[in-house]
This record gives structure tokens, sequence and C-alpha cells, in this order.
């Protein structure tokens, strides 16, 4: 994946530096350093690129149905983050709508990745964040 070229999609609001935001930033961080080329954007650019991060099933599940309905050789990778963790993910249109396009999903923490459907758990990651001490 070195030197690819990658969007990270998250439904922040511009100036908002909480939550989905703060990870997308984080992340583009650490991919640039394994030498990708990063762009943190609100929605899919519609520009071909190697692989598309959208955080957030339900805010950000425009963008993986559009690039992949337009860019099928994109790989996608979902997030399931705040709001998609409310409740049980199950028969919610993210998970037969949104999450069935994703070549992996992302759980934050393994409670989390107990919520995705049992069909899709293995495509699921967990990946534990955590700050400095």
């Amino acid at each position: 994946m070195a030197s690819g070229r990658v969007e990270i999609v998250h439904p922040a609001p511009p100036g908002v530096n909480t939550g989905n935001r703060v990870t997308a930033l984080r992340w583009a961080g650490v991919l640039r350093e394994l030498g990708c080329e990063v762009r943190v954007l609100r929605e899919w650019s519609g520009r071909e690129v190697d692989l598309l991060v959208a955080l957030n099933a339900r805010k950000s599940g425009a963008s993986v149905v559009r690039c992949h309905r337009l860019s099928p050789r994109t790989r996608i990778a979902c997030a399931v983050t705040g709001t998609d963790l409310n409740e049980r993910l199950d028969g919610l249109p993210e998970a037969t709508d949104v999450l069935p396009l994703c070549d992996a999903i992302v759980a934050l923490q393994p409670a989390s990745a107990q919520r995705v459907p049992l069909q899709l758990r293995t495509r699921t990651h967990v990946i534990l964040q955590s700050a400095p001490s």
C-alpha cells in the first residue's frame, strides 16, 4: 500500500475537531508516514484512488456506495463509529447497503466488532486507538 492514493471521508463539519475528524486526521498522518498520498474530505471526490476510508457507515455511506459503483477497483474500508454503534447494525440500511460493499470494516474496540452483522465479521478488524500517557 505504500505510496498509494487514499481518501478518508468523515461526516464532521468544517472547523469541528472532535470524534471522526480527529480520527481522520490521525489516520491520515499514519498513512502519510507510510508513504501514501492522503486527502481528508467530507465526501468522496470522485477521483480514482487506491483506497477509500469512510468513517461512520451511516453518515459516510453515500460516499461508499458511490465509490463502489463508479470506481469498482478502489478498495474500501469503513470504520463503524459513534452513531453506527448506538444499536446493533443488523437489519439497518448501513448493514445491508453499505458494509457489504466494503473490503474491510474497522471497529475501534472489541465490543464494537460484536455489533457488526455476523456474516460480515470475517472482514471486521479491531484497531484500538490510544493517547500517549
